[in-house]
């Protein structure tokens, strides 16, 4: 099977040793995205709302690089260093996806890259 790279200058750049997504045939494997702002590099400012739409931002950026959308997630993560931000990710997905919703694992973590509160893998399964 043939793996594709995909990157966008529209999400952050990778700050370590992974690639902001890989192609394996129909399935795309999209790496864990925190709240940064890729025109800056650096972590968005405000509140928590601010941070989880950052990450679906740059998350939907990348599905689009790799010629898909969030229509076509089947699984996220959803890492948190706090679980009371759950119900925050829940309104937040509401206005990104609609149903049928792609399955979901939301997880707490004692710290997260750059002091970031929350990150998201997802995974899309394109035509």
């Amino acid at each position: 099977m043939q793996r594709q790279i995909i990157h966008t200058p529209l999400a952050p750049k990778a700050i370590g040793t992974y690639s902001q997504a890989v192609r394996a045939g129909d399935t795309v494997y999209i790496s864990g995205q925190i709240p940064l702002d890729p025109a800056t590099g650096q972590l968005v400012g405000g509140d928590i709302e601010a941070e989880i739409r950052r990450v679906f931002d740059n998350i939907s950026a990348i599905a689009q690089a790799a010629g898909g959308s969030l229509a076509h997630a089947v699984k996220l993560t959803v890492f948190l260093t706090d679980l009371v931000h759950f119900p925050k990710v829940n309104e937040v997905m509401a206005t990104y996806f609609s149903e049928p919703y792609p399955a979901r694992a939301a997880i707490g973590v004692a710290s997260l890259p750059r002091g970031a509160r929350v990150e998201v893998e997802c995974i899309l399964s394109l035509p």
